[in-house]
């Protein structure tokens, strides 16, 4: 009970704060925050019109394939952790599956993996799974019909919106790549250049095939004039995906995992999410040090090396668990309790390698991105990461569909030791197989008290995204930080590979100082991730929402 109690109180002092820096009317019926204002307007839209959290996060998550093109879309995929009014937790795995003719070596090219076939052009992509896992969610958890839901979305890709500064900087950075596409440059260019901001950008291509979706369900997009489209694009630019592949696709129902941390229950998303397991075992590891009390730097240091060694294990272990064994013991309370004794609080410690969870023989888990979460007033909650991976993902626009295509199969290990776009290296358990869907860092998370849903975070940003939401478990768990500061306090990330600690430009010259003392190799980045929260009063009575200050989203509820 003292362990709850804690959880209690530290969330409550973090809520009061929250509410006077977030939301000034402590919205009652429910929550939204997204990375984008119109997103989560669509979703609030939702919520008062009498649909529930899930109809909601659907909404949004459609309206970001129209507005957040170069972050998601259903031309990529996504993992939908969602908790019932009933007390079910479930996840939804709309990860992309590999093409039925993708081979292990389909990316090395004399002798050594090609990134560039990976990451642009025909086969980077694999059969995106968006649409079929928000049209089941809404089928079987939702009050809204998913026609209700693309067709707002539709009129806002045939109107157009005006391009925010960060969506034409991403644009203009890949520009090179999607000129290789003229079907892209269609969507995406105006007379010759690649849209600026703030001029509209409209899709009437996209808004036919959200209502051609609407209007006969998800079928057109797997079985019928879409898979058609793609599959004879495909054929015309040497790819592999096929429409039989599409037809083929289907969506998993996984387990969640779970932790007890602080005396809060942590569920998140299993495999072939690396990122869910990851944070569950760093949590682990983070138990042994009391990091309340820790000075600043120390704790960063403390953090620093228990990403280093789950990253370790990320890079070995885990894949799509339909084709290998990934051990249930990574998220053992004896595993971590044994890598803890690893971490010296004072300095940096190499790790050469992954470390051996208890039952590495035999167990099997059973089975450039955004994030958003939802809450209403019945009960359930939803915490939604979603993909077409790098920025605008393979460059490519199937011909008269509006629709951008991934290019996920980069996130499969394409030869070992070789890094993917996020310099994460991999071994065989990811390797490329027909049908197999490629590890992820996506984390969805929710976060229970006395079995009560208080917390549904995730992030964007690659493997960023496990450290992001860490990060901020620690904050709200740990330092009584509310929402809107542990989404905004300063982030650091350590992968293992390469052995440098990223840390955010605005972190102290003093705090760097400290960690280049302890042995860390600091390299700044602009920003580590992006995140959104929402989370419930301690008193039950009242939601609060938080989004980024990275990325200009929005959180809104009423």
């Amino acid at each position: 009970m003292k362990l709850y109690s804690l959880c209690f109180l530290l969330f409550a002092a973090a809520f009061r704060v929250a509410t006077l820096n977030t939301l000034a009317g402590e919205p009652t019926h429910g929550m939204v925050a997204s990375v984008n204002p119109l997103a989560t307007q669509a979703g609030v839209a939702v919520l008062k019109s009498g649909g529930n959290a899930i109809d909601a996060a659907v909404a949004v998550g459609l309206t970001l394939g129209v507005v957040d093109t170069h972050n998601s879309g259903i031309g990529g995929g996504c993992f939908l952790l969602i908790h019932l009014a009933n007390g079910a937790n479930m996840c939804i795995d709309g990860r992309e599956m590999a093409p039925a003719a993708a081979t292990r070596d389909m990316f090395i090219r004399e002798g050594k993996g090609d990134t560039q076939l990976s990451q642009t052009g025909p086969l980077a992509s694999g059969v995106p799974g968006e649409i079929a896992a928000f049209d089941f969610a809404v089928k079987h958890y939702g009050k809204k019909k998913l026609r209700d839901l693309l067709l707002p979305a539709a009129d806002l890709a045939e109107k157009g919106f005006p391009v925010p500064a960060n969506y034409a900087k991403l644009l203009f950075s890949v520009a090179e790549d999607l000129r290789k596409f003229p079907s892209s440059t269609a969507v995406f260019f105006h007379d010759g250049r690649p849209v600026a901001a703030g001029e509209n950008l409209a899709q009437p291509d996209l808004a036919g095939t959200y209502r051609a979706i609407a209007e006969r369900g998800a079928d057109w997009f797997y079985r019928g004039p879409f898979a058609a489209a793609l599959d004879a694009w495909m054929k015309n630019h040497g790819g592999i995906l096929t429409s039989n592949d599409f037809a083929q696709y289907h969506i998993e129902l996984r387990q969640p995992i779970a932790t007890l941390y602080r005396g809060c229950e942590v569920v998140s998303f299993p495999p072939p999410s690396s990122g869910g397991v990851h944070v569950l075992e760093m949590l682990n590891i983070l138990e042994h040090f009391d990091l309340k009390n820790l000075d600043e730097a120390t704790r960063m240091n403390v953090l620093a090396e228990a990403m280093k060694l789950a990253f370790a294990d990320r890079a070995y272990w885990l894949g799509d668990p339909d084709f290998v064994k990934v051990p249930r013991g990574l998220i053992s309370k004896a595993y971590a309790a044994d890598l803890a004794k690893q971490i010296h609080p004072a300095h940096a410690t190499p790790v050469a390698s992954h470390g051996l969870p208890p039952d590495w023989q035999t167990d099997l888990f059973k089975k450039h991105t955004t994030h958003f979460s939802v809450a209403d007033d019945q009960g359930n909650w939803v915490a939604c990461t979603a993909t077409i991976n790098t920025s605008f993902g393979s460059k490519v626009v199937i011909p008269g569909t509006g629709v951008t295509m991934n290019n996920q199969m980069d996130d499969f290990s394409i030869q070992a030791g070789v890094p993917n776009h996020f310099g994460l290296i991999g071994a065989e358990a990811n390797s490329v197989a027909p049908g197999k869907r490629p590890l992820s860092s996506m984390s969805p998370t929710l976060v229970f008290r006395n079995g009560q849903p208080i917390i549904s975070l995730g992030a964007a940003g690659g493997p960023k995204i496990i450290s992001a939401v860490l990060q901020e478990l620690v904050g709200m768990l740990d330092l009584g930080l509310s929402p809107s500061q542990a989404v905004g306090a300063v982030r650091i990330h350590q992968q293992w590979a390469p052995d440098t600690l990223y840390v955010e430009k605005k972190l102290s010259a003093t705090l760097k100082q400290a960690l280049i003392d302890r042995g860390h190799k600091l390299e700044e980045l602009p920003a580590v991730a992006v995140s959104q929260i929402v989370a419930r009063s301690p008193d039950g009575k009242s939601f609060t929402g938080a989004a980024d200050p990275r990325a200009g989203g929005s959180a809104g509820g009423w």
